[in-house]
């Protein structure tokens, strides 16, 4: 965790004090640079994928001890103390202006709050599986937003075909047997459905951090302390002090794990990418869980992998090309090369 904070701070050496960057704007003539998925965001993606494609598990297994407010403030409470050692750790610059705190509130209620707990009470009804294949569908609602609010992330119909791309091949991944729970339980899948909008609208207004050139460890450390503020008194008032009467220690090793690995480790590489690759990419991440989850199965737990799964893969796969975009204009740069030749 150290190592990942160390690169953000020497990433982001005035984090407090420089003046904020306006958004980019698209001036007559010129066409803003394309943000892209580079070798190392990738690698960062598909880290990320492994981090919170754990806390769909981490949640159902918390929601056998634990209410859903406890859990969702507890992730943030034990997330943000650990970062916060990082940050004084390292000497991260800390952002004094209103403005940026203002932005952590922002993103912490978007990002954290409500997401989180509706996908934490979604998952009281609804399997991991299927929580996971409706929030999958963030891509999309993130590639809307940008491509309507964000001059650099314009809406295409081939990141739109992506996206759809995408999502099928989740639903091939995740079979038939969820795809006809959908309508079941309906008031929690929308719940998850909502989060799944916040999480789009997050990704949008996280851009905002690059541009106050706030360090991927602080802004992940801010963001989730606003979290933290808004989220514990109330579940100490609606659930009460629950948490102190839990003694099982796997309750315990699952509530830590989901605090520093799906959250503050996590948050660290969701800031990172962001800045570097942009919102409807960031998002890609909740396409990638389940290959994750059955590639764990596969590698970890010695689970078979039928052709079906190898489908869903492969649409899976192909939409991120898509949305890539690279592999695509390589195929069409051939093609016009391939008929000018006499």
């Amino acid at each position: 965790m150290t190592r990942a904070a160390d690169a953000a701070a020497h990433a982001a050496a005035d984090a407090a004090v420089a003046m904020p960057v306006p958004a980019p704007q698209a001036v007559a003539g010129t066409q803003l640079p394309a943000l892209r998925l580079d070798g190392p965001a990738w690698a960062m993606l598909l880290v990320l994928s492994l981090f919170w494609g754990g806390s769909f598990i981490f949640i159902e297994i918390l929601l056998t001890a634990l209410p859903v407010l406890t859990i969702v403030a507890l992730r943030a409470l034990l997330a943000a103390v650990g970062l916060w050692v990082i940050v004084l750790a390292t000497g991260v610059v800390v952002p004094r202006r209103l403005e940026v705190w203002l932005a952590f509130a922002a993103i912490g209620l978007v990002n954290n709050a409500i997401p989180h707990s509706l996908i934490a009470w979604g998952q009281t009804e609804i399997t991991a599986g299927l929580a996971a294949i409706l929030n999958a569908t963030t891509p999309l609602f993130a590639s809307i937003i940008a491509g309507l609010t964000l001059a650099d992330e314009r809406l295409s119909a081939r990141k739109v075909g992506g996206v759809i791309l995408g999502l099928a091949g989740v639903a091939v991944m995740i079979g038939p047997a969820y795809l006809l729970d959908l309508g079941q339980h309906l008031p929690y899948q929308l719940a998850v459905v909502g989060a799944a909008f916040s999480y789009g609208i997050a990704a949008v207004l996280g851009r905002q951090f690059a541009r106050l050139k706030v360090a991927p460890t602080m802004a992940a450390t801010g963001q989730l302390s606003a979290t933290a503020v808004m989220l514990v008194p109330v579940a100490l008032l609606h659930d009460g002090p629950v948490v102190f009467f839990v003694t099982d220690p796997a309750i315990w090793l699952t509530v830590f794990a989901n605090a520093a690995l799906s959250t503050a480790l996590a948050y660290i590489l969701y800031f990172a990418i962001l800045s570097r690759s942009g919102a409807t990419n960031v998002t890609l991440v909740t396409v990638l869980v389940p290959v994750v989850a059955i590639l764990i199965g596969v590698f970890g737990l010695g689970e078979h992998i039928g052709a079906i799964e190898f489908l869903g893969m492969a649409l899976i796969f192909a939409g991120l090309a898509v949305i890539d975009g690279r592999l695509w204009h390589a195929l069409r740069r051939a093609g016009k090369t391939s008929t000018s030749r006499p």
